[in-house]
């Protein structure tokens, strides 16, 4: 399996950037998807890196497929993460209004802050992994 590690890790980092984008823009129910989507990327980048794979967009089942330990904050971020799948997206989700009348500016700063841990944590890890090497 070719590792294409740096490649999930940029584009997690790009689903980041869009995160905080829209977070200063007001659109904060885009930020916590993109911040979804920056954690499923640097997860499943460290799989690939790890040489495993997996289907799907639960960051707390990649996360368990990792075959490491993983740190509790990491997992709790996780877990947070992918409540904000699919709610973030479509409005049949709540009785009534869209997505975008039930976000707030403190939802987006949640979800961009436990992205950003994710996205250290997979590169430190890796870091650490490629110099044991």
């Amino acid at each position: 399996m070719v590792s294409r590690f740096s490649d999930w890790i940029r584009q997690a980092k790009r689903n980041l950037a869009s995160a905080h984008v829209n977070m200063k823009e007001g659109l904060y129910e885009e930020a916590c998807f993109e911040s979804h989507q920056a954690g499923e990327k640097a997860l499943k980048g460290l799989l690939n890196l790890l040489h495993k794979e997996r289907r799907g967009h639960s960051l707390a089942f990649i996360a368990s497929e990792l075959g490491i330990d993983v740190p509790g904050e990491i997992k709790e971020c996780a877990l947070m993460l992918d409540k904000h799948y699919i709610p973030t997206r479509y409005p049949d989700v709540f009785d009534e209004g869209a997505p975008m009348d039930y976000y707030t500016r403190g939802d987006a700063e949640k979800c961009i802050s436990c992205a950003e841990k994710i996205l250290n944590w997979v590169e430190e890890f890796a870091g650490r992994t490629q110099k044991a090497s």
